[in-house]
């Protein structure tokens, strides 16, 4: 198994911060993994990403030309990086603030309405976790426990309130997309 992700969006929508939730849990299951981050003047409303591989094996090379899943927080991002999707491949999309319709009738597309759902919860900015969640519950690449874990690593100083809005966010994404 090896699953080429690029998270990209408006830089503020937590993007980056998607990817490295991801990347620390795939470490704590155990599998290979690289997260290249994309910054720079991104950080002020342009397109933001970051590009995560996770495998059961060795990775040759962290770079991604043709991802098999994206997770995509903005128009700007999905013009971007949509054409490059492999055949077959998952788009996850915040349909909250994507305005257009798929064109792609060869991969397979997830709407999630990341931002209203996070609104309800009571934090827009988590919107980058609803979608976290949806991915996992519908890849299960990885346990949705091995998230929450890593939510420790990656914000040591969040209060327990803090991280437990992400793990809400998190469970509801998964929620969302799988069948109970």
């Amino acid at each position: 198994m090896e699953e080429k992700i690029i998270c990209a969006g408006s830089g503020g929508q937590g993007v980056v911060t998607m990817g490295k939730v991801l990347a620390w849990a795939a470490l704590k299951n155990e599998k290979s993994v690289t997260y290249i981050p994309s910054y720079g003047a991104e950080m002020r409303g342009g397109t933001a990403n970051c590009s995560v591989i996770v495998s059961d094996s060795e990775i040759a090379s962290p770079s991604i030309e043709t991802p098999s899943v994206l997770i995509i927080m903005n128009d700007a991002s999905l013009n971007k990086f949509e054409p490059r999707l492999a055949k077959n491949g998952l788009l996850i999309v915040n349909s909250s603030l994507i305005e257009r319709k798929m064109t792609r009738k060869d991969i397979r597309t997830i709407q999630i309405p990341a931002s209203e759902i996070a609104e309800q919860i009571g934090q827009i900015k988590i919107a980058n976790m609803v979608v976290l969640g949806a991915y996992i519950g519908k890849s299960k690449i990885i346990p949705l426990k091995k998230l929450e874990e890593s939510l420790i690593s990656v914000f040591p100083k969040a209060t327990k309130e803090i991280l437990d809005i992400n793990i809400k966010a998190l469970r509801k994404g998964e929620e969302i997309v799988s069948p109970h």
